[in-house]
Parts: C-alpha cells; structure tokens; sequence
C-alpha cells in the first residue's frame, strides 16, 4: 500500500481541532508542553487565545479542563496516550468521569507505533483503562477521514471522550463519498463468508490487506471497522458472528481490556462463535523503529494473514 496516501492521525487531529474552532468558539484546547508532537500547536496558531499550555503537568490538567467545562464551554486536553490515560487515570475518573463533564480527551502517541520512545511511552494499556470508567466514550479512528469526523463527533457529543490517535502515518481508506462516521456504529469495509476480522485504528488498513491475500487463498474474509470500542456496536457484532461463526479481533493494544475483550464479552452472552484475539500478548513494548515493531509484534498484513489461516485450520 506504498502508493497510498498516508497521515498520521495526530496529524488530522492538529487540523480538525482548527477547523473545529473557526466554527465554535466554545473550543478551548489544554496541552501538557507537547503541542509540537501532539499537533495542538496547529490550533494554538490559530487561536492563541483559546490555547492553553498547562506544562509537564497532566494530572492537573485533566481538573484544569474539568473546571473549564463546567463554564460551558468545551476544552479538549491533549497529550500522549501514557500520560492521558495512564499517568492522570485518577483525575480522568474522579474529576472528569464521576461528574460527567464535556471534556475531550486528544491522547496521541498511543501503541506500539510510537517506536524509538520505547515502552514507557508506547501506551497499550489505555484503552482497557478508559473502557472501565462509566459513561466515557472510547474512539479509536483508523485514518486522517476518520480521525477528523471523531473529533467533530466528540465535539457534537455531551459527555466526556477519549479520542485515541497514532504518531506513524497510516494509509487513508475512508476517502469516499459513502463515508459516514456515527457514534457507537460499525462500518463494514469488505463483505465475506468464511470468516469476520474486526480491527480498529492503525490495524484496520493492515486487515484489509490481509484478508486480500486470504482472497487468493479461496478464503472470503469479511472485514469491519470498529472506529468506537465504547459505546461498542454490539448488533454488528453478534451479526457477524453468527455469519461466518469466526471471529478475529486486531488492535494495537494489550489483548487484554481491549477490542478484543469488549468483542469477547458479546459473542460470549449471545453468538456461539470461536473468537482469535490479535494484539499485544502482555509484553511491554520495546525501542525500534514503528514498522518493525509492528512486523515483530505481528500487527502487520503478513502476520494477520497467517494467523487468520491458522485460526481457520
């Protein structure tokens, strides 16, 4: 997929975040002295006024963002997925979470595609930690389209969001017409028979080039983007599962708490399905470059295709 476009959606959340503020100027954006990597600092040029840099801080940003949401207005606080989701958990709970504020969580650099910053900053964790508090939406897009619908879906919602972006730029696959982005809905990319892979984020592009090669192989896989994880699109699911009867789940996150889990917990109550989950398989990650870490921890078309084939056996 080398001739394909390609962005990082931390890229596309810098941008949307811009337009997002000429059209509403209740959009006040908090970060934590990253707003280089993070690309806030594409809205802090925009908006200076409206941009708050709360320093090596995250924990007290996430109440600083709380207090501002309960002004009405609508802050999106920003840092890598580490330390939004992992280093200030306890503030995203109690001050965001158990009040439910409007507040909207940009958590970049998550996964192991973060890369050379090895595994203390190669967040695998966030998702399971962001599922467990109650009322918080969790959206993990897989391209630049789709990266920037959430953001203005996060926007539209009332209540608090996690929004989950990558630092590798990733192939754009939702650049059609037919595209359409809603809260808590699946969208099926490829129809199939034999067996359903259901991915989210970076992996979407790499499980449609997979199931290309299981296509060769007389193996009709179907494939379905799961952009948001929770609210969960539970009816595709179980649709899927009781379609084909074999499930495989991809994420760049731990295999556990994750897509995977929540996938898990519906064909388990209600479709008697077989279920592969590929993932981080409880490893903590380690320094190298995103593409060959993603090679080696087996989130790459190649390894889905024989996994997939493996399942199937």
């Amino acid at each position: 997929m080398s001739d394909v476009k390609k962005i990082a959606t931390r890229e596309s959340y810098g941008n949307a975040l811009v337009e997002l503020g000429k059209k509403h100027e209740d959009v006040v954006v908090l970060d934590a002295d990253l707003a280089n990597a993070t690309k806030t600092g594409t809205f802090k040029k925009a908006f200076p006024e409206r941009h708050i840099d709360c320093g090596i801080a995250e924990s007290n940003m996430m109440g600083v963002a709380a207090g501002i949401a309960t002004t009405g207005k609508v802050p999106f606080a920003s840092s890598f997925a580490m330390f939004a989701a992992g280093r200030a958990f306890e503030q995203v709970r109690n001050s965001i979470g158990y009040p439910h504020l409007n507040v909207k969580i940009g958590a970049t650099h998550a996964g192991i595609s973060v890369g050379e910053d090895g595994a203390t900053h190669q967040c695998n964790e966030d998702i399971a930690l962001m599922r467990t508090i109650p009322g918080m939406v969790v959206i993990n897009p897989s391209d630049d389209v789709e990266a920037k619908a959430a953001v203005e879906a996060a926007y539209e919602h009332q209540g608090p969001v996690y929004l989950r972006f990558g630092r590798l730029a990733v192939p754009v696959i939702n650049d059609n017409p037919d595209y359409r982005f809603e809260l808590g809905k699946a969208v099926t990319l490829r129809e199939g028979t034999d067996v359903t892979i259901i991915a989210t984020g970076l992996p979407v592009s790499e499980s449609l080039a997979a199931a290309e090669k299981l296509a060769a192989d007389g193996i009709s896989a179907e494939v379905i983007n799961i952009h948001t994880i929770k609210p969960l699109d539970e009816e595709a699911v179980l649709e899927a599962a009781r379609k084909t009867g074999k499930v495989v789940t991809v994420e760049e996150h731990s295999v556990i708490g994750g897509l995977g889990s929540a996938v898990c917990d519906v064909v388990a109550r209600e479709a008697a399905a077989k279920v592969l989950k590929i993932g981080i398989n409880d490893t903590f990650g380690e320094s190298g470059p995103a593409v060959e870490l993603i090679k080696k921890y087996g989130l790459d078309s190649d390894s889905i295709y024989t996994k997939v084939k493996e399942f199937l056996k």
